[in-house]
């Protein structure tokens, strides 16, 4: 993150003893790009080192398959069934070496505790609310939060089974998910005044840090570890999220989607305006209920465009997008570079009148083409391609 907070107990000075209920507690810096980057100061009851047992798991590396299709794709996500955990039953749909995109239905609790060790994760909650425990304490969250996991963090995601349904993006190349640069001070410091969301936007975990010895109980704690391309299988014979505080910049946040102010104009803007998050090679946009462009002359929906250095997937997370036709809740669309895509004909007579828009749509832009899982393929309308044909009545072909 990009502003600093303190929760708990922390010494005044960093890397000096700290004494909490009579005994010493273990420091440890989270820290990225090799204490160069975004870092807190974690103050542990017992050791973060102190494993009882390593395991080496199965194989969770996603298959990608038609790596030469060029095609525009739309997915039937909304078919997904409830099914796993919050962690099992993720069905990654598309990717490349920058960023896994995928969708969870859970239908049952988490059975441990989870770390991404090689990914940041940034989560949309479409339906459903709960609370996400984390190493930095608790974030409750509800429908319409990005929720964003730095990498690294143990966690436990809680809520109702099943309930929730959530869009993930794990970016997978060891970058990690942050703020525009350009709503930023300097690119890394606070909020400008012209920002379409600020710090006050960002909720923050909290506690409680720092109960009595006798208020915790010993046990076994597993942390499934994914890493490297498989999940490995950590133990400990103490809950390894006991902390009594920290400090710094890095940790997991929530911000709701319905906090960001969209930027209107008199005529159509692009994507950047409405962009939530940027990492290397990804960029994530939310496109908000808000007005639509008041020139007496507006083309209210999207001009047609070629997205020549980029592919554009859009998640249709609820209400009515005004540019297309046979898009339902939870659909996934893929437009790849350099195919002109935009509004289905006979959106722009429609929208002539409209002055306003109730959609909200999660999109995410990558500068390297993005591939199906057949899993995808599985749930893909084959007709999508030819939905921009017109009948000789001006009618859509297919809708």
């Amino acid at each position: 993150m990009c502003y600093y907070i303190a929760r708990g107990s922390i010494p005044h000075k960093r890397h000096t003893r700290h004494i909490v209920y009579g005994r010493l507690a273990y420091e440890e810096v989270f820290g990225t790009e090799g204490f160069s980057g975004t870092m807190s100061t974690i103050y542990y009851r017992n050791p973060p080192t102190a494993v009882e047992r390593v395991e080496i798991g199965e194989v969770v590396e996603p298959t990608y398959v038609e790596q030469r299709a060029l095609r525009m794709r739309h997915l039937r996500a909304g078919l997904i069934q409830p099914e796993g955990d919050p962690i099992t039953g993720r069905k990654v749909l598309l990717g490349n070496s920058d960023v896994e995109i995928s969708l969870c239905v859970p239908a049952q609790r988490m059975p441990t505790l989870y770390k991404n060790g090689q990914a940041d994760e940034c989560l949309y909650i479409q339906r459903g609310s709960g609370t996400l425990t984390t190493l930095f304490g608790r974030l409750a969250f509800e429908a319409r939060d990005f929720v964003v996991i730095p990498k690294g963090t143990i966690y436990r995601l809680d809520s109702e089974m099943p309930g929730v349904r959530y869009l993930t993006m794990e970016f997978v190349n060891g970058s990690h998910v942050q703020p525009p640069k350009r709503y930023r001070q300097g690119g890394v410091g606070q909020f400008l005044e012209n920002s379409p969301y600020c710090e006050r936007d960002i909720r923050a975990p909290d506690g409680p840090f720092g109960t009595p010895d006798d208020a915790r109980v010993n046990g076994e704690y597993e942390v499934c570890v994914k890493a490297r391309g498989a999940m490995h299988r950590y133990t400990y014979t103490h809950d390894p999220m006991d902390i009594v505080g920290y400090d710094g910049v890095c940790w997991p946040y929530a911000f709701n989607a319905m906090d960001f102010a969209p930027i209107v104009g008199q005529v159509h803007l692009p994507p950047p305006v409405h962009q939530v998050f940027e990492g290397h090679n990804v960029v994530i946009c939310a496109f908000c209920p808000r007005p639509l462009d008041f020139h007496p002359n507006a083309v209210r929906v999207p001009y047609a465009h070629s997205n020549i250095d980029s592919d554009a997937v859009m998640f249709y997370a609820e209400g009515n997008y005004t540019a297309r036709r046979g898009i339902e809740e939870c659909s996934i669309t893929l437009h790849p570079l350099g195919i002109p895509h935009g509004p289905h004909p006979g959106t722009i007579e429609a929208t002539t009148d409209q002055r306003s828009t109730d959609e909200l749509a999660v999109m995410c832009d990558t500068f390297r083409p993005l591939y199906p899982t057949q899993y995808a393929l599985g749930i893909e309308d084959p007709d999508y391609a030819y939905s921009w044909k017109v009948k000789r009545t001006g009618q859509l072909a297919h809708a």
